[in-house]
């Protein structure tokens, strides 16, 4: 007898849970069931097999969500409701799409890290002892904080199946709202820029570029390089469109992204080796070195974010309704894009006329 109670118990909480994800579980995009659950709940996860045994009762109810079926249930589910202060809850059962976030040591353990970095780096610039040696150590630390912060985030989009449509929403947009932070950074290097050049101080001649600098040619490296970034823009989009398809151009794309995104760097590096001035030299250097100082590091982030991609990619991480990850790395990769776009007309070409 409590057998069979605690059969009609989960099969009762089973049927709740399938009528409080309103009935129709069948008609959005006209996809199947089990994908339908998938892309919204989650890859699956602690929850995948209990999803799959509430797509066999999906399959026969009514899929019209005003059949009389439907509102025949929801009456007695709201009744449940008014009958019931504690009503029967599967325990192991996720009763919502949004993720709870379990308590983690990593924030307090990455504030730690980023003050270490920020007071040694200090510290170093004013030539302290045992500056420079602080600055590394708080790398270390907070590279080693994006490692085991990320590889749980990885963790909690795959394995545990906490990603919902409804959380990849809220991901989407807190990464929307990172890049117009970052926006807004390279918004006052270009301020600095504008500043300096549209009004040139007396000291420096009144005119602009300051008189006595070799300034670099726009159309050698600069060019290519601006060639070498629509291409990789491209390459990132293949990419996207081979993961959404489900086709073997994804592996393609990332690879050609990679590698054109190293070889912008090591022409950014010769580059700055031969440049016949510094960052020391007057505020043109310094413009010239902080604007596309900070891009170069910028494109140094996204290869390694595009790098871990492509290793998910291969691990079976994306699908064609889960990739947020990747689509992150995609909007990094073309706001680099515009970025230089912006730095190659502004600094390199209008510059040096």
């Amino acid at each position: 007898m409590e057998k069979l109670s605690t059969t009609v118990i989960i099969f009762y909480n089973i049927l709740l849970y399938t009528f409080n994800w309103k009935y129709n579980i069948m008609e959005e995009q006209g996809s199947a069931a089990w994908k339908f659950l998938l892309d919204k709940y989650g890859v699956g996860g602690y929850n995948e097999p209990y999803l799959k045994g509430i797509v066999s009762t999906l399959n026969f109810l009514p899929k019209k969500k005003d059949s009389p079926l439907a509102m025949f249930i929801s009456f007695l589910l709201g009744l449940r409701n008014r009958l019931f202060k504690n009503p029967f809850v599967l325990k192991f059962l996720q009763p919502h799409r949004f993720h709870i976030v379990t308590p983690s040591p990593w924030p307090l353990y990455s504030s730690v890290a980023v003050f270490v970095l920020l007071v040694s780096t200090v510290s170093y610039m004013h030539r302290y002892i045992g500056g420079g040696n602080g600055m590394l150590l708080g790398l270390v630390l907070l590279l080693i904080a994006m490692f085991v912060w990320w590889r749980d985030v990885i963790r909690e989009s795959t394995w545990q199946g906490h990603h919902t449509k409804l959380v990849q929403k809220g991901l989407r947009l807190g990464f929307v709202l990172f890049i117009v932070s970052e926006v807004m950074f390279f918004f006052s290097i270009f301020w600095a820029f504008f500043h300096s050049s549209l009004s040139p101080a007396i000291e420096l001649g009144s005119i602009w570029p300051p008189v006595g600098l070799d300034i670099l040619d726009p159309w050698k490296i600069p060019a290519l390089n601006t060639l070498i970034l629509l291409m990789s823009g491209l390459t990132i989009t293949l990419a996207h469109h081979g993961i959404i398809g489900k086709s073997g151009i994804a592996h393609w794309g990332f690879c050609a992204t990679v590698v054109l995104a190293i070889f912008f760097t090591l022409l950014q590096i010769f580059e700055y080796i031969n440049a016949s001035f510094d960052i020391a030299d007057g505020i043109y250097g310094s413009t010239f070195f902080l604007a596309t100082g900070f891009h170069g590091f910028h494109v140094f982030i996204g290869t390694c974010f595009i790098s871990v991609c492509w290793i998910r990619y291969h691990l079976g991480h994306f699908n064609s309704a889960h990739h947020v990850g990747f689509e992150s790395a995609a909007w990094y990769w073309h706001f680099v894009d515009v970025v230089w776009l912006f730095l190659f007309i502004t600094i390199y070409w209008w510059g040096s006329l």
